[in-house]
């Protein structure tokens, strides 16, 4: 028999190095984030500042008040100034009755909500304030005596009842803006 050649040993090639002028430093990675950053800051300030970005949109509410008035006396906000946007409004008819809603961003920007509706007062309370609220105190306007309520956490709720009709502020917004509004109705 033959004799038996030892394996050949292969060598593996060294992995090949890259010096520190081909690599990539930190450096290089900070200026490649930079290069992206700025394009996308100045879109933001362009949103902001141009396009009023932040800005709640608003919408015509009368056509939503018009149905309404349809249905019932419909109060409506007087006097409250540009700094009052109305952002929702919908009116509904409902087994119970008729309901209208408008959503409104105060001058301090919290959310305010104005419900009218015929459904019965014990219906429509509790489900627009929460079973736990608590009647807190009164406030009264030339025309009306609104009752004060708490609400969920963070809301306070004033409510008229008047005959067929409830009439409802509920927000998380100040004591004096809610009052303000209140007073607008007519």
């Amino acid at each position: 028999m033959g004799l038996v050649e030892p394996a050949a040993t292969e060598t593996v090639p060294a992995q090949p190095r890259l010096t520190k002028r081909e690599g990539r430093s930190p450096r290089d990675m900070a200026l490649s984030l930079l290069v992206l950053m700025v394009p996308i800051a100045l879109l933001l300030v362009f949103y902001r500042v141009v396009l009023s970005g932040d800005e709640p949109l608003t919408v015509d509410p009368g056509s939503s008040i018009e149905l309404a008035s349809k249905e019932f006396t419909v109060l409506t906000p007087t006097g409250l100034g540009d700094d009052w946007r109305v952002t929702a409004a919908a009116f509904k008819r409902e087994n119970g009755g008729a309901t209208l809603r408008l959503g409104y961003v105060d001058p301090d920007d919290a959310p305010v909500q104005v419900v009218e509706s015929t459904v019965a007062s014990a219906t429509l309370v509790p489900a627009e304030v929460g079973k736990d609220g608590k009647r807190t105190g009164v406030f009264r306007t030339d025309d009306h005596a609104w009752m004060i309520y708490t609400g969920r956490p963070g809301e306070t709720a004033y409510i008229l009842a008047e005959g067929t009709r409830t009439v409802l502020i509920v927000g998380g917004s100040s004591e004096a803006n809610l009052q303000k509004l209140a007073a607008s109705l007519k």
